[in-house]
């Protein structure tokens, strides 16, 4: 995995995604979060009742334990998930990285490109390394505990929306190409 501070000679913008300003790919984005996250509850409902989230036969404290741990988890796992993005841009020589919140995202960028493997791998990492762990926490938790994994899950995958949008729409583009991801954007490069 490589980043280059200065794009090659020869290279032109090919593509430019920004989510705040390209109204239709944030519908599309928004939307198939909401729908997977839908998804994702009602068919686990099936498993583990989602009133189990809500049961306060083991007392008040813990009622209380598990909705503090959901909130707390739900506002670290936003900040994991960037540093996440913010690791694997470091393994790929990335010297200075961006964090930050603009609108309604949380980001990690950077004024580097990142040739097509490298970013794919930057934009899929979180989503793959945090889903495997928090699918270990789902089936190890006390039943009572489940939702509070769970919601977190969802927000994992359902979050990583786009992600998965630019990772979907740069799989398609040539190998050559490079991308400047600067947060809620990016812009994409090629030789061709």
């Amino acid at each position: 995995m490589k980043s280059y501070q200065t794009l090659p000679e020869g290279y032109n913008k090919i593509l430019s995604i920004d989510l705040q300003k390209d109204k239709k790919a944030m519908l599309l984005v928004n939307g198939a979060s909401i729908g997977v996250a839908v998804i994702m509850a009602v068919f686990a409902h099936f498993f583990v009742p989602i009133t189990t989230l809500f049961d306060m036969s083991q007392g008040f404290v813990v009622y209380f334990a598990r909705l503090f741990v959901l909130t707390i988890g739900s506002v670290a796992y936003i900040i994991l998930h960037e540093l996440v993005h913010g690791v694997t841009m470091k393994l790929c020589g990335t010297k200075k990285i961006k964090y930050g919140f603009k609108g309604v995202y949380a980001f990690a960028g950077s004024e580097d490109y990142y040739d097509k493997k490298s970013y794919l791998t930057i934009a899929l990492a979180p989503v793959v390394l945090w889903g495997l762990f928090l699918a270990i926490l789902c089936f190890i938790v006390p039943t009572h505990w489940f939702w509070v994994a769970y919601f977190i899950q969802i927000s994992n995958i359902s979050g990583a929306a786009g992600d998965m949008y630019v990772t979907a729409r740069f799989s398609k583009l040539p190998d050559d190409i490079l991308v400047k991801d600067y947060g809620v954007g990016m812009t994409v490069y090629s030789a061709r």
